[in-house]
């Protein structure tokens, strides 16, 4: 329902506009006046206090334009004043219109009045199924449609980049740039406010859309990070998805200033997020552009080894310095290619690279310089640069390496310096789709983008589960352990309870003991075997070593006897308001090899629970530069946290040091990562530190803050990316001893399930489909597997033969706009037809619809399809008649 409302805002027939004038400079005015220059179908001026505006006859209403014309509204625009707005959506609704898009100001950004009449809005605009982009919307743009639905007078050029925002301003900036910079937008999208519809509809609609070959994004902030890390991560499986994220400096100032009042996070939250979705970040809407440029080429590097072919030694030194500062590898030349460019080139040629084919440079010399470098193995992709001759003509050059690049596979992005000579060439490049640059420098940092796009990819695909295939927590120990906790009105665990947390969850912890006396403490001390370590326990204190409440290394019972009393001296004079519960005596750790390492979860307003991973101990405090990541991880991800952590380097043999054990620490990692989906009441939790050596990793203190109330009483809805489900993995057997598993797809599935969708007999296909195909396009197979087991479930049925595997059944389901019903879809091999799998698929489907709060499931079956009419009778589904099309009908099931 929500997409058939999105595709009548994208490509309406028809357009009323609320609140029209005949002042010239309003917004009403400039609306209309571009409508009317532009757009090819019917556009209704409505407003009771004016006879016409622009030659147009003024309409009162919506039912007056049905009564006096006949004709039905796709799209309304609504400049008028906010308190009329909510009764103008009723008249649309009423009207059978759909879609909205609201220029008007006053809602929930001025005050409480305006909040109250925006909950009043979008009460009546759930009541109709209207959906409203804005308030405060810059408007809507559609350059192949003619569609110019903003102020500015000025239409985008058409090309294939969408373009949403939050921002106005740059959004028309945006317009007025693209003029000057080969750019063309297949739609252009402000958000405004985002009172309903939010990045994540834009998405998923424009992730379908053959005229978008790349997305790119303004953003400040976000209400609903689940919903869009959904909608992201599928859209960016099919096209490249490019943001720039405002608000790094999180100041008052600038979330004062962020238009559209979105929760803003921590930064580097929202770069963790957005590396995990796929999509590639950059810093500057020009970075934002050169992004687009390198990625919506076909062609993908196998890697990030570069060559630069150059007629200027100048400019390859500057793309040489940025290339090595990213960590863009510059290949040494085979043997073979040297020898190749020897006999090609001019003996004074630079004989590395950069291949310098020197400043009189020839199209041939081009040519064969860059199909030799093509051919080299070490080279993943070639960057050609070249500076204005007078010598040589630009664009004979650019045809040279346009007929070159077309016969590899291998990227090639090019760099034409200069402007006015150069106009023709870079035009030449962008009809071709070879990624072309004004400068080295932004060519480099545009391969830097379509090698981290590239590589994202994989970290895409992942799907991890909630649980490792270690030995289970005892989930139920620790949730007592809070309860306790919460029962007693504690927000922080003692050092105890936190680490018998860690404990259930089979995490390796220091063994601690309470004393509340200096003969206590060395009784304990005697018991655990010196040396033993100190540490205060206090709920008040979160760094010990801060207020003299940490002793290490005591060998014997007088030495602990004055610790206990030094302590608690320095404790009370340092902490003076910290209520102290007593010391905690633990054996003493010596590792002589090992590296104090700090690894966190936190609860993140809008991602939900995330893991950072640092080094531990005081150096901590001082640098705090921890990698980040969103749970839950698996090991490809956490191979990538830890990759990206400033302390990476120590953690290999260094100093007569070796390596530390990474199983035991990927371990940890994991076993946090469990934490993370299984205990939501965890608002902070920090082990630091953890020391790790080559024998294995131990955490030696810890603090968890709790939480009373958790976000969500679903499963796993804390969180921003649902863990795959594993729990609805099933085992079935057909008579005669085929074994199949049921199951939740997973991305990975992708190839199973198109090799599936191709078996089925053409009639099957369009039985499911409801049209003709032999595969999947990438859009559908991306919808199919890339899913938020949250707000969507799709099982496959798969058959177990020797090793072999193969899909023989898929049944899914989709949650509509109301968050109460769900739309179903069920397709089986006609090798197993009439066994009962296809009810086996249904019912499971059904449980887990009804789990999840669904009260309704619904779909569409063929009229002639009488098998499985027969099925969804036999499942207790009514049949009706379809409202818009008699060769289907509609089969409901209430929940």
């Amino acid at each position: 329902m929500s997409q058939v409302q999105l595709r009548k805002l994208f490509s309406p027939a028809s357009i009323a506009v609320f609140g029209v004038t005949d002042e010239e400079g309003s917004i009403g005015h400039a609306l209309l006046q571009n409508l009317l220059v532009s757009f090819k179908g019917p556009v209704f001026p409505i407003n009771s206090n004016l006879q016409s505006v622009l030659g147009r006859s003024c309409f009162t209403s919506l039912a007056d334009v049905a009564q006096e014309v006949g004709h039905s509204v796709d799209l309304a625009a609504i400049i008028a004043p906010a308190a009329e707005v909510p009764l103008i959506i009723e008249a649309c609704g009423l009207a059978g219109v759909r879609a909205v898009v609201l220029f008007s100001e006053g809602f929930r950004d001025s005050g409480s009045s305006g909040a109250r009449i925006e909950r009043a809005m979008l009460d009546v605009a759930r009541r109709y199924h209207v959906r409203i982009i804005g308030p405060r919307s810059f408007g809507l743009i559609c350059p192949r449609l003619g569609l110019n639905l903003t102020p500015i007078a000025k239409q985008a050029p058409v090309g294939n980049i969408a373009f949403i925002s939050q921002s106005s301003t740059i959004c028309a900036s945006i317009l007025d740039w693209s003029y000057n910079n080969e750019f063309g937008f297949s739609s252009i999208v402000s958000l405004g406010n985002a009172a309903d519809l939010d990045f994540a509809e834009i998405i998923d609609h424009l992730s379908t859309d053959t005229d978008t070959h790349c997305i790119l994004i303004y953003m400040e902030g976000m209400r609903n990070a689940r919903r869009f890390m959904s909608a992201v991560r599928a859209a960016a499986r099919i096209k490249p998805v490019i943001a720039v994220k405002a608000g790094k400096a999180l100041t008052d100032e600038t979330i004062a200033l962020a238009q559209a009042s979105p929760m803003v996070g921590d930064d580097k939250v929202f770069d963790a997020a957005l590396r995990r979705a796929g999509v590639v970040r950059v810093q500057t809407i020009g970075d934002m552009f050169s992004a687009a440029r390198a990625l919506t080429s076909p062609k993908r590097p196998a890697g990030n080894r570069l060559a630069i072919i150059t007629n200027g030694g100048g400019p390859a030194v500057m793309a040489t310095d940025l290339a090595v500062s990213l960590g863009i590898e510059m290949p040494s030349l085979s043997a073979q290619t040297i020898s190749d460019l020897n006999a090609r080139l001019p003996r004074s040629w630079s004989h590395c690279n950069p291949v310098d084919v020197l400043f009189d440079a020839t199209p041939d010399r081009y040519r064969s310089s860059l199909t030799t470098c093509l051919e080299d193995e070490n080279v993943d992709a070639v960057l050609v640069i070249f500076a204005p001759s007078t010598m040589v003509e630009p664009s004979s050059v650019a045809q040279a390496v346009i007929e070159t690049a077309a016969d590899t596979k291998k990227p090639v992005l090019t760099c034409w310096m200069g402007e006015m000579q150069v106009r023709a060439a870079r035009g030449a490049f962008a009809a071709a789709r070879i990624p072309t640059f004004r400068s080295p420098e932004n060519a480099i940092e545009a391969f830097e983008f379509m090698v981290s796009y590239f590589r994202s990819q994989h970290i895409l695909l992942e799907a991890p589960s909630s649980f490792s295939n270690e030995d289970e927590p005892d989930i139920e120990n620790a949730r007592l352990i809070i309860e306790a906790a919460l029962a007693d009105r504690r927000k922080v665990l003692t050092t105890l309870e936190a680490k018998a947390v860690l404990a259930a969850f089979r995490l390796p912890v220091s063994h601690s003991v309470m004393a509340r006396s200096p003969n206590e403490a060395m009784l304990i001390a005697q018991q655990l075997g010196f040396p033993v370590a100190m540490k205060v326990e206090s709920q008040d204190i979160a760094h010990k070593s801060d207020v003299g409440g940490v002793r290490l290394n005591l060998s014997n019972a007088q030495a602990v006897r004055s610790a206990y009393n030094e302590i608690i001296a320095d404790v009370s004079r340092l902490a003076s308001e910290a209520r102290i519960d007593g010391i905690l005596i633990e054996p003493y750790i010596s590792k002589p090899h090992g590296r104090e390492l700090a690894i966190g979860l936190r609860c993140d307003p809008l991602f939900g629970p995330v893991i950072t991973f640092g080094e531990g101990g005081q150096v901590a405090q001082v640098f705090n530069e921890k990698s980040v990541a969103l749970a839950p991880l698996n090991q490809r991800l956490i191979d990538d946290l830890v990759g990206r952590a400033r302390v990476a380097p120590l953690l290999e043999p260094f100093r007569r040091m070796p390596a530390v054990d990474r199983i035991s620490l990927n371990n940890v990692l994991q076993r946090v990562s469990e934490m993370a989906c299984e205990l939501p009441w965890i608002r902070k939790m920090e082990i630091n530190p953890l020391i790790i050596d080559d024998q294995g990793a131990i955490a030696v203190d810890a603090r968890i803050n709790i939480i009373a109330h958790v976000i969500s009483s679903e499963p796993y809805g804390h969180m921003a990316i649902c863990p795959y489900p594993a729990y609805l993995e099933s085992s079935w057997q057909f008579t005669g001893g085929t074994n199949f598993t049921i199951r939740p797809v997973r991305p990975e599935d992708a190839e199973m399930v198109q090799s599936f969708v191709r078996s089925l007999s053409k009639d099957a296909r369009y039985k499911r489909f409801m049209h003709a195909l032999n595969e999947l396009s990438l859009s559908a197979l991306a919808r199919l597997t890339q899913i938020d087991y949250d707000r969507a479930l799709v099982l496959i049925a798969v058959s177990h033969i020797g090793d072999e595997e193969a899909v023989v059944g898929i049944a899914n389901y989709a949650v509509l706009p109301d968050g109460e019903t769900c739309d179903f879809g069920l397709v089986t091999s006609e090798g197993v037809r009439q066994k009962g799998l296809g009810a086996r698929l249904m019912n499971s489907l059904i449980d887990v619809a009804h789990d999840r709060g669904m009260k309704i499931i619904e779909g569409e079956v063929l009229a002639n399809n009488p098998t499985m009419l027969k099925l969804m009778r036999a499942l207790g589904f009514e049949i009706f008649e379809h409202e818009e099309d008699e060769d289907l009908l509609r089969v409901v099931r209430q929940l």
